[in-house]
């Protein structure tokens, strides 16, 4: 007999070789009808696998969180089976479950000319139809393991040369699983539901794309089909309905609406920021330099370094092809020396911390840099702001002891919540990523290190009063030492992946960096490498999609218009803009002679948070008439109480706590 444990603890004996199947009706008729996979020891698995050790297990249902992988999974296999069904000699490559849905690569050719026939987005409602018909037959779910030889044999025979390569690509010490639904079948390693049935209808083909085979642009291009799949149709509503509202915010759209920024074929990757965009910028930048005033010093590391200090950080060696190499244009220079443009700052803060002999009692040493990097990424993969190749840091290292190490973590981790919440993102996840397979260090130092950091992560969470949840990822660290992700959940529901704490005791000794201890000893610091923003051009990507480019008033770029109603009301619309300029607003003028609806439609559009009205009636009685973005109402006060109540508003949050 073999010994199952149950998520409450209890224990059970079964015969070896008994199934999840078995397992769930011995327990009751409804779990029976209700369970659509297992767990074994954490592990996903077909409701049939036979069970043959001792175990923890789980009986996995619909409504199960990790069901909706499954979900998605199986939904993929439908897809394909539809296609091929009504298209036959279409060959199916690969279909994984991404975030949010899946997606398979077809290869189709048109019957009569034999060429190329691409999908369409005029294709994809035909397919779903014949979905929704597979999923109706509810064929179950089977697996089978086939000899290599039988696996090549019958796709090469159904003219399936995409899998043919997959099947050889197969590890040989790896099983070959075939998953059938009905006459259907494919490759495919599992697990999945135990019928089609149980994907339901709470699905959408979302698009099509251009995809070459395997990723490599030497080989042929394939159709990708993207979808959907939800555990329900509110799910599945709620989650198309949170794509319409990304659209409407699409920091691209909104970029050009309000004149920030733009891009172009000459500069790829690298922004062309205008005055308004910069000025948003240069204010995202004062605000952070203002929370690192006291505890930071403030440095600058050059752009441009030779290729023997990146060799000797370790970056040439493992981030080579993300980065640029600089030499001189002339090919005549005899100096033939290879440069790099920096793609991170650390090895430049080493340099700096070396620079001077170093005691314990200097340590703590926190270096800043707003420093701009580039890193090669792409073309496909450039995403506006959210992903580039030129960009700036708000980059930082804390040298200290290892002592120090625990006490440094907890004060970024308070900075940068701090921050989070001044910006109004209030849902965040702390996450610590632990050791990966490839590392460099003993494993009593990653002992240590992933100690003091559980149970800062401890600490974390008890202090923020529910404020921020902590999850653990294991493997995903650096190379060179754990690390804290903090995650961000936006107005909208996205999550967003920002700061990073993360431990290095590598660096410092690569570089020989060292203080003097108490005991006149030489010690290597730790380095704790911090970032809040992360890349400052993805967090403005960020906001502006949060705020929808409604800006609070101390953020925005440009923060009123006064605008006059007639001509005649030009003197004191000037009168009014150079008082508020005076007290320190970012202020226009819209004196053209247009009509005043029009002008207030047009720079609401442009996201301005206020529009200062000024007619004779306001100039007579010294007031002012205050239409707010987003808002249909209209307020009409003096002028000195508008300016008081501009300049509270358009107070940043930093200089607001330390007022009060």
């Amino acid at each position: 007999m073999i010994e199952l444990t149950f998520p409450d603890n209890s224990v059970r004996e079964f015969e070896p070789g008994v199934s999840g199947a078995d397992v769930a009706a011995s327990i009751s008729k409804s779990l029976s009808k209700k369970a659509v996979a297992v767990a074994i020891n954490g592990e996903l698995a077909d409701l049939s696998d036979p069970i043959t050790a001792n175990a923890s297990i789980e009986i996995l249902t619909r409504e199960d969180p990790r069901a909706l992988d499954l979900i998605r999974h199986d939904a993929a296999h439908v897809m394909a089976q539809a296609v091929q069904e009504l298209w036959p000699g279409t060959q199916v490559t690969i279909g994984p479950v991404i975030e949010n849905g899946f997606y398979y690569d077809f290869k189709r050719v048109h019957p009569d000319t034999r060429e190329d026939w691409p999908f369409t987005p005029d294709d994809l409602p035909v397919i779903e139809k014949k979905m929704h018909e597979v999923i109706q037959r509810n064929a179950p779910f089977t697996k089978e393991l086939w000899t290599r030889e039988k696996a090549r044999d019958v796709f090469a025979d159904m003219g399936e040369g995409y899998k043919v390569e997959l099947v050889d690509a197969i590890p040989e010490d790896q099983e070959l699983r075939i998953y059938r639904q009905g006459d259907w079948f494919d490759l495919c390693r599992g697990p999945h539901m135990d019928s089609t049935g149980r994907i339901g209808s709470a699905f959408k083909l979302m698009k099509v794309a251009g995809a070459y085979w395997r990723g490599d642009s030497t080989k042929p291009m394939l159709t990708r089909i993207y979808g959907t799949a939800w555990a329900n149709d509110k799910q599945l509503n709620n989650y198309l309905h949170m794509l319409e509202e990304a659209e409407k915010r699409d920091h691209r759209k909104l970029g050009r609406e309000m004149d920030l920024f733009h891009f172009q074929e000459e500069g790829p990757g690298v922004v062309f920021w205008h005055s308004k965009g910069w000025t948003l910028f240069q204010s995202l930048v004062s605000y952070m330099r203002r929370r690192l005033e006291g505890d930071y010093q403030e440095v600058n590391a050059p752009q441009v370094l030779s290729t023997s200090l990146w060799e000797i950080s370790g970056h040439w060696g493992w981030y080579k092809e993300n980065m640029f190499a600089v030499h001189g244009a002339d090919p005549e220079d005899e100096d033939s020396h290879v440069f790099a443009l920096k793609p991170m700052n650390c090895p430049g803060h080493v340099q700096i911390f070396k620079h001077g002999l170093k005691s314990y009692r200097d340590l703590p040493l926190r270096m800043a840099e707003f420093g701009i990097v580039h890193r090669y990424e792409p073309s496909g993969a450039m995403h506006g702001l959210m992903r580039v190749r030129g960009f700036t840091q708000d980059d930082a290292h804390v040298f200290c002891t290892e002592q120090q190490m625990a006490d440094e973590c907890l004060k970024i981790n308070d900075l940068i919540l701090s921050v989070y919440e001044h910006f109004g993102f209030e849902e965040i996840v702390v996450k610590l990523s632990t050791r990966p397979e490839k590392r460099v260090g003993s494993d009593a130092l990653w002992d240590h290190a992933e100690k003091v950091m559980g149970e800062v992560l401890k600490q974390i969470e008890e202090q923020s009063g529910g404020r921020v949840k902590t999850d653990i990822l294991p493997g995903e660290g650096a190379f060179y030492g754990p690390k804290f992700e903090y995650t961000l959940k936006d107005a909208i529901g996205r999550e967003w992946q920002c700061g990073t704490t993360q431990v290095d005791f590598n660096l410092p000794e690569r570089f020989g960096a060292f203080y003097v201890d108490n005991n006149g000893e030489k010690k290597t610091p730790v380095m704790i490498h911090r970032a809040i923003c992360g890349s400052m051009e993805r967090f403005l990507g960020i906001l502006i999609e949060n705020y929808a480019g409604h800006f609070p008033l101390w953020l925005a770029p440009l923060q009123v218009v006064v605008a006059t109603i007639t001509s005649e009301a030009d003197d004191y619309g000037r009168e009014v803009a150079e008082k508020l300029k005076a007290a320190g607003l970012k202020v226009e003028t819209d004196f053209r002679n247009e009509k005043i609806n029009y002008k207030v439609r047009e720079h609401s559009l442009a996201k301005v948070p206020a529009i200062v009205v000024c007619g004779m009636r306001e100039a007579e009685e010294k007031t002012v008439n205050i239409r707010r973005l987003g808002s249909k109402d209209q307020v009409s006060i003096g002028l000195e109480q508008a300016i008081a109540a501009f300049v509270d508003e358009a107070t940043p949050p930093d200089r607001r706590i330390t007022k009060d």
